[in-house]
């Protein structure tokens, strides 16, 4: 009853401050586009895979981006995630190279059973997007040279609230109700060389809330040493209220618009994951986001459907090993993303690694996970970034009676 008491108020605590923390969650410069570099809610275990997840069960895993998957955990257990990164960003424009650092708190996520090993639960807050940048470009025009700086901070977050069930002992359904909310701050500020010529800065503010919905299934089989599990994911497209303010400081004019046309996009995706004897993962997930047909500042076809591929492998020797260096998991993966970005210069690419380290005597494993990613979003930068991410993956046995 005590751990409960103080998982109960590190919950809380912790769904308090991620909001606030999920506003500086990048160092991008491609942030910058429409509502930011996009979270895809993978856990820590499987970003070390590359961001596979639709294929993907396990019991020692919450995985929000398949709802499908709650089943999987043990029939007894509570689970508690908490997941924190730190990301170094370096990129380059007119004014040189740069290097910038961020830490930030990742996701807070839960999961139990609500009725034996059939129906169960879970619960988190994550980023959906994440905005933060400042850059700078040079240019010049009808002979005078000018500077234009950019800056913006801000994102959205979402709450989620799942829940999944098994027909028969092959089959999983789940869906995830979403409450997205938040503000994307930007700031363009334009100064020419000439000083007869006055400076402008044009400050503008978004605040968006509303509820999505995600569904999911899962197929799957074992027989002898072999494990497959055949995943999807579907969302619809949902409109999302909003609160548009633009400020321009040397005119003084401002303009206001409510409910000025935005939808987040139809998505779907699947994923296959092989398991050869509980020692080796093999995976594989595409997805689709359909924002070519959103609505956006009340205009379809502004965007770019965003595509992602990713590819996985986990290696475990053995579970129960006395060695235990024979019960660590091994984790490597790659992932595509075409951005949804107008313009954008290219395919975004990642490559991935990590390790899960089981903690002795208890079901709670702490996982680590860094990611190069290559972006290609802008033509005049060129843009790098390392993260690392760790996370605690909780499980204890709390659904029991104990005998006298």
């Amino acid at each position: 009853m005590q751990k409960f008491h103080i998982y109960t108020i590190l919950i809380l605590l912790l769904w308090c401050v991620i909001p606030s923390n999920a506003q500086n969650a990048t160092s991008s410069p491609s942030s910058r586009f429409v509502f930011g570099e996009l979270n895809d809610n993978t856990p820590v275990a499987y970003n070390a895979m590359g961001g596979v997840s639709f294929g993907m069960r396990s019991n020692k895993v919450i995985n929000p981006s398949q709802p499908a998957s709650y089943t999987s955990c043990d029939s007894l257990s509570f689970m508690f995630d908490l997941a924190g990164s730190v990301m170094w960003t370096h990129y380059g424009d007119t004014y040189g190279r740069r290097n910038v650092a961020n830490g930030n708190l990742e996701y807070v996520t839960l999961q139990f059973p609500l009725w034996k090993r059939y129906i169960a639960m879970s619960a988190g807050i994550s980023p959906y997007s994440s905005v933060g940048y400042s850059f700078s470009l040079e240019d010049s025009v009808a002979g005078r040279n000018y500077s234009k700086i950019y800056a913006g901070a801000g994102g959205i977050s979402q709450v989620y609230l799942g829940l999944s069930a098994n027909l028969f002992d092959w089959v999983a359904l789940g869906v995830n109700a979403y409450y997205m909310f938040g503000t994307i701050d930007n700031t363009t500020s334009l100064s020419f060389s000439d000083a007869s010529v006055g400076a402008s800065v044009m400050y503008k503010s978004l605040t968006m809330n509303g509820f999505r919905f995600r569904y999911g299934m899962q197929f799957f089989h074992t027989f002898n040493k072999h494990s497959f599990v055949l995943g999807g994911i579907f969302e619809t497209k949902q409109k999302l209220r909003n609160e548009y303010v633009q400020y321009e400081l040397n005119t003084m004019d401002s303009v206001a618009l409510i409910n000025e046309g935005f939808e987040a996009p139809m998505t779907y995706g699947g994923g296959l994951s092989y398991t050869y004897d509980s020692r080796l993962v093999l995976a594989f997930d595409y997805m689709k986001q359909n924002w070519s047909d959103v609505l956006y500042f009340n205009k379809v076809g502004t965007l770019r459907d965003r595509t992602k591929m990713s590819m996985g492998v986990e290696y475990r020797h053995n579970e129960l090993g006395r060695n235990y260096a024979e019960r660590i998991y091994w984790r490597v993966g790659a992932s595509l993303v075409d951005s949804y970005v107008p313009n954008a210069n290219g395919l975004d690419f990642s490559v991935s690694m990590g390790i899960g380290l089981p903690l002795r005597m208890s079901a709670t494993v702490v996982n680590a996970a860094i990611e190069y990613n290559r972006r290609t979003s802008m033509v005049n930068i060129q843009e790098n970034c390392l993260k690392f991410v760790v996370n605690v993956s909780v499980n204890e046995n709390w659904f029991f009676k104990r005998k006298l």
